[in-house]
C-alpha cells in the first residue's frame, strides 16, 4: 500500500462523517509537492462553487516558503466565499494530517473570515 493509497483510505473516512451543502459548503484540499489547491463544494447538487489555487492567474505570492503561500491561498478563498455570500463552511483536509500546509490553509481562511 502506497502513501496516497492510504491517503484515499482516510478521506473516504472522513467523509463518511461530513456533506457539504449550498449554505455550509465542504473546503475541500489538495496538496501536491509544488502547489496547493481548495475549492468549496455542494455535494447535493454535485458542485464546485469556488475554487483557488497557488497556481491561479490572479494569485501573487511573492517570496516566502510553501507554509505561507498557503497561508495566502486560504485568505484567496476567504475572500472570494465573502464576495459570494458564504461565510461558513466544513473543513475537509483531505486525509492529510492536519499539519503544516494543511494547517496554514486553514488558518489563512479562518484569518479571512470563514468560520469552522
Amino acid at each position: 500500500m502506497t502513501k496516497e493509497d492510504k491517503r484515499h483510505r482516510i478521506h473516504k473516512r472522513i467523509r463518511k462523517k461530513i456533506n457539504g451543502t449550498t449554505g455550509i459548503p465542504r473546503l475541500v484540499v489538495y496538496r501536491s509537492n509544488k502547489e496547493i489547491y481548495c475549492q468549496l463544494v455542494d455535494d447535493l447538487k454535485g458542485h464546485t462553487l469556488l475554487a483557488a489555487s497557488s497556481r491561479d492567474k490572479g494569485f501573487t505570492f511573492s517570496g516566502g516558503n510553501k507554509v505561507e503561500q498557503a497561508k495566502a491561498v486560504g485568505k484567496a478563498i476567504a475572500d472570494k466565499a465573502k464576495s459570494a455570500n458564504v461565510d461558513q463552511v466544513i473543513f475537509d483536509r483531505g486525509g492529510y494530517l492536519y499539519h503544516g500546509r494543511i494547517k496554514a490553509l486553514a488558518e489563512g481562511a479562518r484569518e479571512g473570515g470563514l468560520q469552522f
